[in-house]
Parts: C-alpha cells; sequence; structure tokens
C-alpha cells in the first residue's frame, strides 16, 4: 500500500462498528494498519469484529456505549484515551431509519431517528475533536446518505437527517480546521448488507433501488472503504468540509 494511505499507528473509532457498513470499514481501517475500537450495543458482537481485526495482527477493543447518553459519550472516550493513548480516527456510523409515510410518522419515531443519527454523531464527534484538539489533530469521518441531498419517499426523518449531517459536516470542518482536525462525511447510496437483505428481498423495493442507480445495481459494503481511507489517511490531507457520494450514479442525474 502505498505510504500516504497507510493508518500504522493510528488509533479508530468505529461507531455501529459490529455489522453492516461499519464492520466493513472498520475491517478496511485495521487492513491499512489502524488499531480499532468497535462501538455497538451488542457486545458480542462487537467481540466477533475485534477477533476478527486481531487475527489481521492489529489490536482491538469492544465497547457497548448508549450514544444516547451525553455522559457515557464522554466516559467511552475518556476510556480509549486511557487504553490507547490517541484518537486519530473517527468514523460516525451508527444510524438508524423508521419506514413510515410523513402523514403517519409519530414523534418517537422522528426523535429516535434525530436523536441516533444526528445529536448522538454530534456528541461523539464533539468528545473526540477535543482529544483531537489536546494532540494536535486527526480526522473525523461521517456516515450520510445519498438521501441526505435527495428526498425519498416514505423515510423522511431518515432524510433529514442525513441532509443535516451534510452541513454539520461542513459547519464543524470550519471550526475545527485550525486545529488540525478535518472533518468530511461520505454519502452512499444503497448498499447491500444483512441489514437490509430482507428488504431487498421484495422484488418491487429492488428495482425501484435500481432503475435509480445509473449503474444498475446495488453497492457492496467493500465499495465505500476506498474513500474511507482516502478521508482517514494522509492522502486526503487537504480534503475537509466535504461529502464524497458514493451513488453508482445516483446524483448524476
Amino acid at each position: 500500500m502505498n505510504d500516504t494511505f497507510s493508518l500504522r499507528n493510528k488509533t479508530a473509532i468505529v461507531t455501529g462498528g459490529n455489522r453492516g457498513l461499519g464492520r466493513s470499514i472498520a475491517l478496511a481501517l485495521a487492513k491499512a494498519g489502524a488499531e480499532l475500537v468497535v462501538v455497538g450495543r451488542d457486545q458480542n458482537r462487537n467481540e466477533e469484529v475485534v477477533q476478527e481485526i486481531k487475527n489481521l495482527g492489529r489490536n482491538a477493543m469492544g465497547f457497548s456505549v448508549d450514544l444516547s447518553r451525553i455522559n457515557s459519550i464522554q466516559q467511552f472516550v475518556q476510556n480509549v484515551q486511557e487504553s490507547f493513548g490517541t484518537i486519530d480516527i473517527l468514523v460516525n456510523n451508527a444510524g438508524v431509519s423508521a419506514t413510515n409515510f410523513a402523514l403517519d410518522i409519530t414523534e418517537e419515531e422522528w426523535d429516535k431517528v434525530m436523536n441516533v443519527n444526528v445529536k448522538s454523531l454530534f456528541f461523539c464527534s464533539q468528545a473526540v475533536a477535543k482529544a483531537m484538539k489536546q494532540q494536535g489533530g486527526g480526522k473525523i469521518i461521517n456516515v450520510s446518505s445519498v438521501v441526505g441531498a435527495v428526498g425519498d419517499v416514505g423515510i423522511s426523518p431518515y432524510t433529514a437527517s442525513k441532509a443535516a449531517v451534510i452541513n454539520l459536516t461542513k459547519s464543524l470542518a470550519l471550526e475545527w480546521a485550525r486545529f488540525g482536525i478535518r472533518v468530511n462525511a461520505i454519502g452512499p447510496a444503497y448498499i447491500e448488507t444483512e441489514m437490509n437483505k430482507e428488504e431487498l428481498r421484495n422484488e418491487k423495493v429492488r428495482n425501484k433501488i435500481i432503475s435509480k442507480t445509473p449503474m444498475k445495481r446495488l453497492g457492496l459494503p467493500e465499495e465505500i472503504t476506498g474513500a474511507i481511507l482516502l478521508l482517514a489517511s494522509d492522502a486526503g490531507s487537504f480534503i475537509t468540509g466535504q461529502t464524497i457520494f458514493i451513488d453508482g450514479g445516483w446524483l448524476a442525474q
């Protein structure tokens, strides 16, 4: 691997890192040389990914953290600092959705999506950025979505939350550039993972997505990792405040 993409001697946190896109991201960072902190509610799943990373010869730990509680986030970040010394990379991947028409969305559904996708992402970023400021810099990568740039039917809280992530990425990049902290995002289109495979078995749903995608297929988890490595490494040292869309041409239309 080109040294500018190397993550040797770096520590990375991946929230929602024990399945789906998060697992693929964590493994890609480990393969590039990083030590990993895998965050997810299910500690058994965390440990499965931790073992995969250790099998690659990298150090890793799993943390079960309630990301809805700011105190829990702050304590977790302190624990990571004590265990690893530095936090060089944060990938805010944890996210949820609510599938319902806008006329039927409940306050509970709205709050759940916003609390995880926006509020928790912000306060994870804030806590880690304080550590990064002390150590002279770092990289924060947020996971938005193609539907943060365009609308979609039946997932209005999710589209609103992912649009918020895109603009929050810009604001944090502007504020924290002087501390050597780069803040960027990726915006995948529909990626086939274990989390959505049941939904995508519905031929009508699958065909609708493919019809909107110029490349006429769904994305694969490993196809988002190139952008992650660019943004996490020195190869992307002059990139901040950006969202890289990985969408098979969706937004080119």
